[in-house]
């Protein structure tokens, strides 16, 4: 999967308009630290970043570049929530921990503008989401939806309620029936925002290898980590691979692997919008989603180009005709951008868990993971390495708070597991299309 990406990221946005990038070394020597972290992505930046506030010692391990995968190529909306309804977390654990798990994910809204301000991170940062429905039957439930969340979680207090008799005002499109605006979510250059956590953790001591795969892991105390030129002793370590670790290092969690599902996603970028135009399509410039469950997510980039989520692939196999089908997909939100031309596609792989829920815990005793964001982690990574510093540091609460979310393996082992997942997206496509 690794080798079948490397087009996906050749005509990327965010690449071509990414802040200079540092090349790190490669991990040529046998080093011994506190603390070994796999993964210079979001979540495994912002561990190092805590960790080495709290005084240890710090090694990142990449196997690629820093923000190589989703933290590089994502849709760069920061959103309360996660991926799943806090429905589920309520079944699973209720109310007053569900109540405090969202808590987490409002706080993880507020690190990303603290990090931004104590690293001078520019990476266009823009308040605002508008959540959107398609049609009258979607736009009651995402009413009931909002109406409950108003209530008992108090998320009316930095959003508001858009009638459909409003929505025009809002996002200048045929498409959508209402919605909500939220002011503390948002949107940002999610590459750029990464590579500024990484030299704001090297700034404060942590070190950063790049092009260094861990191979092998005993996790005794110390844990040993190999490489294909060094190795790595660690009091702990907090793998922050996601859906790679199976693939750069299957013996390190092989449970883990089960527990969640590569899912493809894709996004464009058209060429420069007249920004008179931007102006009357979002107004207030928010990012975008729909309540599908296969759903849209745009925005725009901050020198005028719409970038454009939509297509997902739940087979590990690129769609044919992706630039083309993405592009029609945007002029049928915005008609306006009929002549607009496509510039930028790219793509890449999150993990998803059966419930969409993210996927914290532990492997042994000082061998920490955080997996499973499923395609919500923009916010929520930041906050899983808080979260996880905070546990090595003997402060669990938060942590073990969310590693009590239940998970189980996808059915079907390694050859099934992928065919009825695209039988069962089908079927929610369908249920997308009547509306």
């Amino acid at each position: 999967m690794l080798a079948s990406e490397q087009r996906l990221i050749q005509n990327s946005y965010y690449t071509a308009s990414a802040n200079a990038q540092p090349h790190y070394p490669r991990l040529e020597v046998d080093a011994v630290v506190d603390v070994c972290v796999v993964g210079a992505g979001l979540a495994g930046l912002s561990a190092a970043i805590e960790l080495a506030d709290r005084g240890y010692s710090v090694l990142v391990l990449e196997a690629e570049k820093v923000g190589w995968g989703a933290s590089g190529r994502n849709g760069g909306q920061i959103i309360a929530g996660l991926a799943c309804e806090q429905s589920v977390i309520e079944k699973a654990l209720g109310f007053e921990a569900s109540r405090q798990t969202w808590d987490v994910t409002l706080a993880a809204l507020d690190l990303v503008r603290e990090r931004i301000k104590r690293f001078d991170i520019n990476c266009d940062l823009v308040d605002g989401f508008l959540g959107v429905a398609v049609g009258e039957r979607k736009g009651a439930a995402l009413r009931e939806w909002y109406e409950d969340m108003s209530k008992r979680y108090h998320y009316d207090a930095d959003t508001e309620w858009i009638e459909p008799n409003a929505i025009q005002k809002w996002i200048n499109s045929p498409r959508f029936h209402s919605g909500y605006h939220d002011r503390r979510s948002g949107h940002l250059h999610p590459l750029n925002y990464t590579l500024g956590l990484a030299r704001g953790a090297v700034s404060i001591g942590v070190r950063i290898c790049e092009h260094s795969p861990v191979r092998t892991m005993s996790s005794g105390e110390p844990a040993i980590l190999r490489t294909d030129n060094g190795s790595v002793k660690a009091r702990f370590v907090v793998l922050a691979g996601n859906m790679y670790l199976p693939e750069v290092a299957p013996e390190l969690a092989p449970a883990l692997a089960r527990r969640i599902m590569p899912v493809g996603t894709y996004i464009i970028g058209s060429e420069q919008i007249d920004p008179a135009l931007v102006a009357t399509l979002i107004p207030s410039n928010s990012a975008v989603c729909d309540s599908n469950f296969v759903l849209d997510y745009f925005r725009f980039s901050a020198d005028h180009r719409m970038l454009f989520g939509g297509r997902v692939s739940y087979s590990t196999m690129t769609p044919a005709n992706l630039k083309e089908d993405m592009q029609k997909r945007m002029q049928l939100v915005f008609p306006q951008l009929a002549n607009t031309k496509v510039e930028y596609s790219w793509g890449g792989f999150v993990d998803i868990t059966m419930s969409r829920a993210p996927d914290f815990g532990r492997v042994a005793s000082n061998v920490f993971y955080l997996q499973g964001f499923s395609g919500h982690g923009v916010a929520l990574t930041g906050m899983a390495g808080k979260l996880v510093a905070e546990a090595i540091g003997g402060q669990a609460e938060r942590f073990d708070l969310m590693s009590r979310i239940p998970h189980h393996d996808f059915p079907g082992g390694k050859l099934l597991r992928t065919p009825a997942l695209v039988l069962g997206m089908l079927w929610y496509r369908i249920r997308d299309a009547l509306g």
